[in-house]
């Protein structure tokens, strides 16, 4: 039984009317996860607020080992919401004991891709809609040129805060994983496997649909610290169901 202690933020009384749900729904959901993994000790902070994902009435990340984030809507919040999106982070939140949630790009699109697998294999269902996105043309072999970059832009890659279309990231995380397990595992298993294991599985997505492999350099070491623009800072924060660098709001 992991030792976790509930915070919710409540000074305005935004969450009273539904305060026993979130404890019943947060006891279930860590329960739910112990039968798959062995889960740090941990806080969950919860709160109302308006970062959420608008057709889920939540958002949530886990910024730093130890921690999970939720944010909610209470009139809108549906409990299969909750328990997915609390799910998707306390893979994160397991993660981080191990290699972190990452600072590349191919880090990332591996520890969301885990995250959104390991929702299906605790509550199965379909994959969540920014699991489902397919990459727009030329999506994969950006991510083969970029894989080691800490310089990405997590916002347009995730949340299509730029030219890519929104959830981009999800998806592709989601098929480069699935292709992975097609060997074999879970993503409980999986859940301490460095990004670099991954790369395999994006090469035969490549293969799959013609697309060039870059130049070997591409494939090469992360870039310098230097480059990143979290360099010296905190890694990037998981977005959850968005579930980057800041709440999921996908």
């Amino acid at each position: 039984m992991p030792i976790w202690q509930l915070h919710m933020l409540n000074a305005r009384g935004a969450l009273t009317p539904i305060m026993a749900e979130i404890r019943a729904h947060a006891r279930e959901v860590v329960a739910l996860v112990e039968d798959h993994l062995d889960l740090p000790r941990f806080d969950l902070v919860v709160r109302a607020g308006d970062g959420v994902i608008p057709e889920w009435g939540i958002g949530g990340h886990a910024p730093a080992p130890g921690i999970i984030e939720l944010m909610l809507d209470p009139a809108r919040v549906a409990p299969e919401h909750f328990r997915r999106t609390l799910v998707h982070e306390m893979h994160h939140l397991a993660r981080w004991e191990g290699p972190g949630y990452g600072r590349s790009l191919g880090e990332a699109l591996v520890t969301e891709g885990l995250a959104g697998h390991f929702v299906l294999q605790v509550l199965g269902g379909p994959a969540d809609p920014w699991d489902q996105v397919r990459p727009g043309t030329g999506v994969l072999k950006q991510a083969a040129t970029g894989w080691a970059r800490r310089d990405h832009d997590h916002g347009d890659w995730f949340m299509g805060r730029g030219r890519m279309r929104k959830w981009t990231g999800y998806g592709l995380g989601h098929r480069i994983v699935a292709e992975h397990l097609t060997e074999g595992g879970d993503a409980a298993a999986l859940v301490h496997a460095p990004a670099d294991d991954f790369r395999q599985a994006l090469r035969r997505l490549m293969a799959t649909e013609a697309v060039e492999e870059p130049a070997a350099e591409h494939f090469g070491p992360p870039a310098p610290d230097s480059a990143s623009r979290d360099a010296g800072g905190p890694a990037p924060r998981t977005p959850p169901a968005g579930t980057g660098p800041e709440p999921e709001g996908r």
